[in-house]
């Protein structure tokens, strides 16, 4: 069974299609998504769909690049995690990229969710883009390494992805790392210990090769697998194996299916 651990399947392109989405999870070996919240107001939906798929989990958050949206406090975050399909805080962060002023609610909001994480006990899904050098000070200030997460949808260097396995996070690879032109991550994804490494789709994005250019789902998740089998030599059902295993340790309070 293979397992994307980051998807949103609430979000256009998908939701409409939730049958047929579903369907291609199951001929490809998916049996396992983590669907992710990005905003409170959009979060019920995004419970929902845990609540009605048995294989579905959900994180809740608000995403660093959302600025016109309710403002998450930690006792909100606490209490909508109070949920047993709830299994992990964020998606949470900084993003420069888009915030090229580097503001301060950013950080503050990262903050929150830290907070959050470690009063819950649930791990935090971690975007960072262009804020390495910030999301890694705040990791440690706060106390990341306490609830444990994941730095999703890694694009950093080998350095920032070793800081982050010292705070004792799981380092995750999209279908960027099947990209021609990513030769950096490619290094990147050859050193992540396996016993750490999780992969996803970010479907609607980022489609791996060779669906590149199309909306993503999670059942081409496949793809990132077998990239990172070629790219360090192993047999796909090793990476099968250790990217699943490590999900169901890292999100502990998500039930592997029988």
């Amino acid at each position: 069974m293979f397992v994307d651990s980051h998807c949103h399947l609430d979000f256009p392109g998908l939701a409409e299609r939730e049958d047929e989405i579903l369907a291609t999870m199951a001929a490809n070996g998916v049996g396992t998504a983590l669907c992710i919240g990005v905003r409170l107001e959009e979060f019920p939906r995004v419970r929902e769909l845990a609540e009605r798929h048995a294989h579905l989990w959900a994180s809740v958050g608000v995403h660093p690049d959302n600025a016109d949206c309710e403002e998450p406090d930690v006792a909100r975050l606490v209490a909508l995690a109070d949920h047993p399909r709830v299994v992990a805080i964020g998606e949470t962060g900084l993003d420069y990229h888009w915030h090229k002023d580097a503001p301060a609610w950013q950080r503050e909001r990262f903050r929150v969710h830290i907070r959050a994480a470690r009063a819950t006990g649930k791990p935090l899904v971690v975007h960072t883009r262009n804020a390495a050098a910030d999301t890694l000070r705040l990791m440690r200030e706060e106390g990341a390494g306490e609830a444990g997460g994941v730095m999703h949808c890694f694009t950093e260097s080998w350095e920032v992805a070793e800081a982050a396995l010292e705070l004792g996070f799981y380092i995750s690879f999209s279908g960027i790392v099947s990209f021609r032109n990513a030769k950096e991550l490619k290094e990147v994804a050859r050193h992540v210990p396996l016993e750490r490494l999780l992969i996803e789709t970010d479907s609607p994005y980022l489609a791996p090769v060779p669906h590149r250019g199309k909306t993503n789902e999670p059942g081409w998740v496949v793809h990132v697998a077998e990239e990172i089998a070629r790219l360090r030599e192993l047999p796909l059902a090793q990476v099968e194996q250790a990217t699943t295993d490590n999900f169901f340790r890292l999100f502990r309070h998500a039930q592997r299916p029988a």
